[in-house]
């Protein structure tokens, strides 16, 4: 007997198991997330995997796009609404550290990418890079070099937070979490200030030049 299902039916499958793999992988890692485990949670059967993905590793590149679409946009709107210091506020919040599953997809996944396959680390490489582009054109009217500061940061913050993961449950982890708060802003601060110099003198010699021809 042939079973139809609704119009859209695919798509919300194709979701859903997106959906609980990124979590499973950014909660228990890449190799521990079985995709039995996967359909079983995403309430599909285990060949319904098959029509929308050929591998796993094609599941982990796509759950790495949308995971990374989802953070872009967290940090646009934070910048939006708070600049710099609201995305170290945010992403170095408690609430971040202790929840993974919902976070960062860098800081929770970075040590098995690195063991991914050739593909999957270029996509990964390619999302950062856009990533990173975002938080440089949020920085390029304020500092000098903005994508040199932009990268400084995300180094920074995932450091931090994986650190702070690390070290829960301990006072530790809340003194990773400020120190690396101060870092960042330091950071965002001298890139705003070497900005600052350079416009400082700019104007200066502009002045002289006036100086000499008036």
């Amino acid at each position: 007997m042939l079973v139809r299902y609704e119009k859209g039916h695919k798509e919300l499958s194709r979701h859903r198991i997106l959906e609980v793999a990124a979590e499973r992988f950014r909660n228990d890692g890449i190799a521990a997330s079985g995709l039995a485990g996967i359909m079983d949670e995403a309430g599909l059967t285990n060949g319904a995997f098959y029509p929308h993905f050929h591998s796993k590793a094609e599941l982990v590149r796509e759950c790495l796009g949308k995971a990374l679409h989802d953070q872009l946009q967290k940090l646009q709107d934070a910048l939006r609404t708070g600049g710099l210091d609201a995305v170290v506020e945010t992403y170095l919040s408690r609430a971040h550290r202790d929840n993974a599953g919902k976070g960062c997809v860098f800081a929770a996944l970075l040590p098995e990418l690195a063991r991914q396959p050739e593909e999957t680390r270029r996509r990964f490489a390619k999302l950062l890079q856009s990533n990173v582009g975002q938080l440089s054109s949020a920085l390029s009217a304020q500092a000098h070099d903005s994508e040199a500061i932009a990268l400084g940061l995300y180094a920074t913050l995932i450091g931090t937070l994986q650190l702070a993961r690390a070290t829960r449950d301990t006072a530790l982890s809340d003194r990773i979490l400020a120190a690396g708060a101060s870092a960042a802003r330091t950071l965002g601060r001298q890139g705003r200030g070497k900005r600052q110099s350079r416009r400082r003198a700019a104007r200066t010699r502009s002045t002289r030049e006036r100086d000499r021809h008036g």
